[in-house]
């Protein structure tokens, strides 16, 4: 019971963060969040159980590689990406760091997070809510490269025929 409520609170906070953000790809990304949400308290019963198993101690290796990821691209992006009002509003492509090699860290990120929460105790609901992640955050990435398309036109356009969307030279 306690978890339903907690997930139905988070669940509304991240509504209303996003209803209130000008940016077409929300939509998609709330639903990323919501399944990301979903494997955390799906699961978050067995995030210390057998902490020598294997399944763990993967689940812990990606977990740790999602935050430094994610706060490695925060770091890129208030440092080169010349952000205006609000850290997604960029005014320049940020080409350096984990963005030399994919062009949506963050979102990577948050399929490590996904991924690690996933083997807390890996299941068929669990499973489905992974394959929706990834297919959430691959709309989301999709919809925000159209817009940074017109945005950063041909300078864009180069960035990502020199990169991948979420894993270095593979995809």
């Amino acid at each position: 019971m306690i978890k339903t409520i907690l997930f139905l609170v988070l669940s509304l906070l991240l509504l209303f963060f996003t209803l209130r953000r000008p940016y077409r790809h929300r939509f998609f990304r709330f639903f990323a969040f919501e399944c990301t949400l979903g494997l955390v308290v799906l699961n978050a019963d067995f995030w210390f159980l057998d902490p020598a198993s294997v399944l763990q101690i993967l689940s812990w290796l990606l977990l740790v590689g999602s935050l430094l990821l994610a706060l490695h691209g925060f770091h890129m992006l208030r440092s080169f990406g010349a952000p205006q009002e609000d850290l997604e509003n960029t005014t320049e492509v940020v080409t350096t760091g984990a963005y030399r090699f994919i062009r949506h860290p963050l979102y990577g990120s948050l399929l490590l997070l996904g991924l690690g929460a996933f083997l807390k105790s890996p299941s068929e609901y669990g499973l489905v809510l992974v394959i929706l992640l990834a297919v959430f955050l691959y709309a989301t990435a999709r919809v925000e490269e159209v817009d940074n398309l017109k945005r950063f036109g041909q300078t864009y356009a180069d960035y990502m025929e020199a990169t991948r969307m979420f894993i270095p030279y593979i995809f």
